[in-house]
């Protein structure tokens, strides 16, 4: 993606090297790592996942200043310009809805972080909390992106972004109040299947984003194959498969591989808001 020399972000904070008190412990495993890990990439119920991992461990307090690599100046640059991006994409489309879009905060952190869902350390992945109306991003994931996910490319990273912007989007429509407004009133496979929708959404408008680059020419030849092989790394039954040998259907809350690359590529194809109603879609 062309991103140097472009329009950063002023919604990007920079928690970096600060102490966030308490994170989760004792998860039990690299396995329950990956699934923990991925299953929070892509925002959700962010705030009962975390609870669930409090109570641990405290993490170090230190008063040195954080000193950053070149290598991730560089990252904090480009995901400044994405959220840029997302900014200029989701408020046009706002506007042509006759609505008013407010842009997101992008907290960026080492280790472990203070939300108004929790405290979280940087094993659970990016993610969105929809009480402070933020992004929170550990840097060192876009490594894990590359190593462990075998998903490479600074577009990936893009898609990431892009995604927990989604989840803000359905925030602001009061989407993802809705859905999750469900738990404790369904069954547990019926509230997994609304996140399933809820989370499909959000990987279709991480796609009519990635339409929007293409549109101003901003995308590199391979940055939409990034894109698909994150979506396809970050599926229930991919993970589920790496992390327990076998896949439990009415336990996803993200959908499968195949369902996250279909929406994303269907918003990059479409580009329009109105086709990314995975809650009445007759197929998901």
């Amino acid at each position: 993606m062309k991103y140097k020399g472009r329009r950063q972000s002023n919604n990007v904070e920079d928690r970096r090297g600060m102490s966030a008190g308490k994170v989760g412990a004792g998860l039990g495993g690299i396995g329950l790592v990956l699934v923990i890990a991925l299953t929070l990439l892509s925002g959700g119920n962010i705030g009962d996942v975390i609870t669930n991992l409090m109570g641990g461990q405290t993490a170090p307090t230190t008063n040195e200043p954080y000193v950053s690599s070149t290598e991730e100046d560089e990252l904090v640059d480009f995901v400044s310009v994405v959220l840029a991006d997302t900014e200029d994409i989701w408020t046009t489309i706002f506007k042509e809805q006759g609505l008013t879009y407010k842009e997101p905060t992008l907290v960026l952190f080492t280790d472990s972080v203070q939300s108004a869902c929790g405290v979280a350390g940087a094993s659970v992945g990016p993610f969105y909390c929809p009480g402070d109306q933020k992004l929170y991003i550990d840097l060192s994931f876009y490594k894990e992106l590359k190593t462990r996910f075998k998903a490479p490319g600074d577009f990936a990273m893009a898609y990431v972004v892009a995604h927990e912007v989604g989840h803000h989007v359905q925030t602001l429509l009061g989407t993802s109040q809705k859905v999750h407004a469900l738990n404790g009133k369904v069954s547990e496979a019926e509230y997994n299947a609304a996140t399933v929708k809820l989370e499909l959404q959000a990987d279709y408008f991480a796609g009519v984003f990635a339409h929007y680059q293409k549109q101003a020419g901003y995308l590199d030849i391979g940055d939409i194959d990034e894109a698909l092989t994150a979506a396809n790394a970050i599926g229930d039954d991919t993970l589920q498969m790496q992390a327990r040998g076998y896949v439990v259907p009415e336990s996803f809350t993200h959908g499968t591989s195949e369902q996250r690359k279909r929406w994303f590529k269907k918003g990059y194809d479409t580009g329009t808001i109105e086709g990314g109603d995975t809650f009445n879609a007759k197929e998901l």
